[in-house]
C-alpha cells in the first residue's frame, strides 16, 4: 500500500469515527430531553426550594417518571430506589432510606 492509499484510508476512517460520534451524541441528547411533565416538575421544585429524595416514596405516591413507568403516581412499589418524591431541601438526608441519587431497583 503506498502512502497516498494509506492517507486516504486514514482520512476515511477518521471521517467515519467522527460521523459515528456525532450520531451517538445526538441520540444521547434526545434520550436526555425532559418531557413537559418533567420540566414542569423541575421548575416547581426550584421555585419552592425542594429537592428530589429517592427511596422514600409510598406506593403510587412518586412525583415523576421512573424507568418502570412514564408518569407521576404510577410506581406500585413503596420505597423504590429509582422513584423520588419532592421534599424540602435538606430533609432527604434525615429520612430513613432517603438518598439524593437514584439507586438500583
Amino acid at each position: 500500500m503506498n502512502s497516498t492509499q494509506l492517507l486516504k484510508a486514514t482520512l476515511v476512517g477518521a471521517f467515519a469515527i467522527g460521523a459515528a460520534s456525532a450520531a451517538s451524541t445526538a441520540i444521547a441528547q434526545e434520550a436526555m430531553k425532559m418531557s413537559p411533565q418533567q420540566e414542569k416538575m423541575m421548575t416547581y421544585m426550584k421555585a419552592h426550594h425542594l429537592s428530589m429524595c429517592y427511596g422514600v416514596n409510598a406506593a403510587f405516591k412518586n412525583d415523576c417518571q421512573t424507568p418502570g413507568h412514564s408518569c407521576a403516581g404510577q410506581d406500585t412499589k413503596a420505597r423504590d430506589p429509582s422513584a423520588f418524591v419532592a421534599v424540602p431541601a435538606g430533609l432527604c438526608e434525615k429520612l430513613d432510606g432517603g438518598s439524593a441519587k437514584p439507586g438500583q431497583a
